[in-house]
């Protein structure tokens, strides 16, 4: 599903100010079926909004977010959002919380479902901790479960809102692999929030660059290399250096 972003501005009312605060001003952006596209920029710059307002989560001040044709007005299935907090159902197990989607659609049976499940927590480490309870795991460990649960829905349009900044660096590596491979297979678009410059080089066909005060597009850089990338090759690290030259580093 193609987004469409249209003259959005986006202000809120400032508590104990005579004036609103404008968040975000005049950001348009187009956004193709099947891209993955990182909001990268400081804290402050807009990058959580915006994602709220293509959630439908929020409204914009002015201007439109179309997704699929249609203006957004509120949330929809066809947009899963992850956010950095996990969001697990606490009476459910590990299992239980990563099938609670899949058991809702009908073009699967129980056992594939089952059979799905446990390939992606074996995958993540988590295995052995499919009967436990969330109250039972770790920050980082529920984190992977909040985010393989979203992967398993394979919603046409996914929005990410640093969902890999709460765990170490092995996980983190592992889970961006395994969202690109999710990617690949179902072509989902990704909008993946971060102020991770190697995370946005790594992940994204497109790195839109956000400057703030108030929050707008800087600039929109594609990313012309091909998967799976080498960090440490020299095309990684000279567009690593082209991007943190179009940012204001020392805002980070």
């Amino acid at each position: 599903m193609a987004i469409e972003i249209k003259n959005i501005n986006k202000s809120f009312h400032g508590r104990g100010l005579d004036h609103d605060i404008k968040v975000l001003d005049d950001v348009n952006l187009n956004i193709g079926d099947g891209e993955f596209v990182c909001l990268l920029g400081p804290s402050g710059c807009g990058k959580t909004t915006l994602l709220r307002l293509i959630a439908g989560l929020d409204q914009p001040t002015s201007g439109e977010v179309i997704a699929d044709g249609e203006v957004v007005k509120k949330p929809s299935g066809d947009r899963a959002v992850i956010f950095q907090q996990y969001s697990l159902f606490p009476w459910l197990t590990v299992l239980e919380n990563v099938m609670f989607g899949l058991n809702l659609k009908k073009d699967r049976t129980k056992e594939e479902n089952l059979k799905a499940a446990e390939r992606y927590l074996e995958s993540v480490g988590l295995i052995d901790f499919k009967d436990s309870y969330p109250h039972e795991l770790s920050g980082g460990m529920k984190q992977r479960v909040a985010i393989i649960r979203s992967l398993l829905n394979h919603s046409p349009i996914l929005l990410m809102d640093e969902p890999f900044s709460a765990l170490d660096m092995q996980n983190r590596h592992m889970l961006q692999e395994q969202l690109i491979g999710v990617w690949k297979r179902f072509k989902n678009t990704i909008v993946f929030v971060t102020h991770d410059v190697d995370e946005a080089i790594y992940l994204a066909d497109k790195i839109v660059i956000m400057d703030k005060n108030p929050g707008k597009i800087k600039e929109v850089f594609d990313v012309d290399m091909p998967r799976l990338r080498k960090r440490e090759s020299e095309e990684f690290i000279k567009i690593q250096e082209e991007v943190l030259d179009k940012l204001n580093v020392e805002d980070f």
